[in-house]
C-alpha cells in the first residue's frame, strides 16, 4: 500500500454529504463528475440542481472536509457548477429548450407583482441562470419599462419567429412592444388566448432555465388559457398584508388548485415601509397576510419584501433594483426568495416520475 488514496475511497467519503432538499447524498444524485486524483491532490466538479441553490457554499465546504478527511489527500479543489432540473412535461408544449414555466399571479391589482416578477427574473439570472420573462399582463404592460427596454425590433426570422431582447441576462417579450403611444388594449378572450400562445411558441427563447410569466390580476382569460394549455412548473402568489387583499388571494390560490397547478409559495409585498434615513420597517398596513396564507393554505411564505423608495425609483428608470443594486437590503431579500423557490423546484422536480430529464446548463 503506498498510502495514496483512490476514487473508491473519495466517493466514500462524498456519500457522507447529502442535499438538504433532495435528501439524498451528493455521489448517488450524481453531483460528483471529473473525478481526478494526483498523489495527494484531489479534484472534482460538484454539479447542483440549479445555479441559484441556497446551500451553495456549504455544500461545497462539507465536500471538501470529507475529503480532506480521507488518509493521503492533502489538498482538494472543489468546483462548483450547475445543471437545472427540467420539468418533464416541457416536452408536452414542444418547447424542449425551456426547463421550467412560474407564473406570478395575484389576486388583484396594486400589489406589486410585475415589480416582483422582474426583481424575480433578474435575481435568478444574477444568480447565474438563464431566464425569460414573458408579459402576459396584457391590459398593462410594463415590463419593457421596468426591465428598460423601451423599444424593440422584433422581425420574424423565416420561420415566423421573433428574437426577444434582452436586458440585465433576462429575455423579454411583451405586447408593449407593438403598441404606440397610449393606445388601449381592447380584446376579449380568444385574442388574449392567440396573443399568450404567439408568445410562448413564436419567440426564439432559446436555452431558458426559468421563464417568468407575469401574470394579469385575478383569475381571467389569461389564467384560463394558461393553466388549461401550460404545464406549469407552479405559480408565486403576490400579496399585500391587508386582509381586503387576502380574499382575492384566497380565490387565486383556489384557481390554481382546482387546475392542479403547483403553488410554490406566497411573497408578501409592501409588508412595511423602510425609512430611507434610519432604515427602520414601519408597518403601515395590517399585519401577518402571508402568516395568514401560509397557515391557512399549507403554502410557503418565500419572503417579505418592505416599501422601499429606492424599488419605485429604479424601477421607473428600467433597472430592476435586484440587478442595478445587488448589495441593497431589499436586493438581498430577493436572492433569497430566489434561491427558495430554485430549491423548491428543484425538489419537485426530481420528486417527479422516471421521465425527469436533466439537461446540461
Amino acid at each position: 500500500m503506498n498510502g495514496m488514496p483512490d476514487q473508491n475511497d473519495i466517493f466514500e467519503a462524498l456519500s457522507q454529504v447529502q442535499d438538504p432538499d433532495l435528501h439524498r447524498d451528493i455521489v448517488s444524485l450524481g453531483m460528483i463528475r471529473n473525478l481526478t486524483i494526483d498523489k495527494g491532490s484531489v479534484s472534482f466538479d460538484f454539479v447542483l440542481t440549479t445555479p441559484a441553490c441556497p446551500v451553495r457554499d456549504q455544500l461545497q465546504e462539507e465536500a471538501r472536509q470529507a475529503v480532506l478527511g480521507v488518509p493521503g489527500v492533502t489538498q482538494v479543489a472543489v468546483n462548483m457548477k450547475s445543471e437545472t432540473y427540467k420539468d418533464s412535461r416541457m416536452g408536452q408544449l414542444e418547447l424542449p429548450n425551456i426547463k421550467n414555466i412560474i407564473a406570478v399571479a395575484s389576486g388583484k391589482g396594486g400589489v406589486g407583482k410585475s415589480t416582483v416578477a422582474v426583481n424575480l427574473a433578474a435575481t435568478l439570472a444574477r444568480l447565474g441562470a438563464r431566464v425569460g420573462l414573458l408579459d402576459a399582463d396584457f391590459y398593462g404592460p410594463n415590463q419593457p419599462q421596468m426591465l428598460g427596454i423601451d423599444r424593440a425590433a422584433l422581425i420574424p426570422d423565416e420561420n415566423n419567429k421573433m428574437t426577444p431582447p434582452e436586458n440585465f441576462g433576462v429575455k423579454l417579450m411583451s405586447l408593449g412592444f407593438f403598441l404606440e403611444g397610449d393606445n388601449p388594449v381592447m380584446w376579449r378572450g380568444p385574442m388574449l388566448h392567440g396573443a399568450l400562445t404567439q408568445f410562448l411558441h413564436d419567440v426564439k427563447w432559446g436555452e431558458t432555465d426559468y421563464l417568468v410569466i407575469d401574470l394579469p390580476p385575478g383569475t381571467g382569460d389569461v389564467q384560463i388559457t394558461l393553466v388549461q394549455n401550460v404545464p406549469l412548473t407552479g405559480c408565486v402568489i403576490v400579496t399585500t398584508p391587508q386582509t381586503v387583499a387576502l380574499s382575492d388571494v384566497r380565490k387565486t390560490i383556489r384557481m390554481f388548485e382546482k387546475a392542479k397547478t403547483n403553488v410554490l409559495g406566497v411573497i408578501e409585498n409592501m409588508s412595511g415601509f423602510m425609512c430611507p434615513h434610519c432604515q427602520k420597517s414601519t408597518k403601515i398596513f395590517t399585519e401577518g397576510g402571508g402568516e395568514t396564507l401560509q397557515k391557512d393554505y399549507q403554502v410557503e411564505l418565500l419572503g417579505q419584501i418592505p416599501l422601499d423608495g429606492e424599488i419605485c425609483r429604479l424601477a421607473e428608470k428600467g433597472a430592476p433594483i435586484s440587478a442595478s443594486n445587488p448589495d441593497h437590503p431589499v436586493s438581498k431579500i430577493y436572492e433569497t426568495i430566489a434561491k427558495r423557490l430554485a430549491a423548491k423546484i428543484s425538489t419537485l422536480n426530481a420528486k417527479a416520475p422516471l421521465e425527469l430529464k436533466i439537461v446540461q446548463s
